[in-house]
C-alpha cells in the first residue's frame, strides 16, 4: 500500500511537495527520518515526470516512486529549488537537471500526509 511524505526545502519556506513511496523499505526510511532515527541519508532524490499527480496538485511534475531515494550528499548537477523546477519545466530533463534526475539538497521530509 503506499505512502504520502512532504518535503520542504529551506529555499522555498512554507512549500510542501508531495511525493508517494511504494515499497515497503523505502516507506520505513522516510518514516525513520522523521522519528530522528536516520540522520545521514536524509534528503530525497528522484526522477521527474512532466504531470501532475492529485496527490501534489501544486506541480506539474511529481517524481517517479520507483525512482526515489534518499541520499546524504548528490552532484550540483541535480540540486535546485522545487519553484525553479516548476518555472523551468520545459527546461528539465536537458542541460537542467539531465535525465530528470531532481536531488534537491535543502529537502527536508516534513510529515506523513495521510490521504
Amino acid at each position: 500500500m503506499p505512502a504520502f511524505f512532504a518535503f520542504m526545502q529551506q529555499s522555498s519556506p512554507g512549500v510542501e511537495f508531495i511525493i508517494q513511496l511504494n515499497d515497503d523499505n523505502k516507506i520505513q526510511k522516510a518514516r525513520d527520518i522523521l522519528s530522528g532515527k536516520e540522520q545521514q541519508e536524509i534528503h530525497v532524490h528522484g526522477r521527474l515526470i512532466k504531470r501532475q499527480q492529485p496527490y501534489n496538485p501544486r506541480f506539474n511534475f511529481y517524481l517517479d516512486p520507483d525512482s526515489i531515494s534518499f541520499f546524504s550528499q548528490a552532484i550540483e548537477v541535480c540540486d535546485a529549488n522545487m519553484m525553479y523546477v516548476e518555472d523551468h519545466l520545459d527546461e528539465a530533463c536537458g542541460a537542467f537537471l539531465p535525465g530528470c534526475h531532481w536531488c534537491p539538497w535543502d529537502s527536508r521530509l516534513t510529515r506523513e500526509v495521510i490521504p
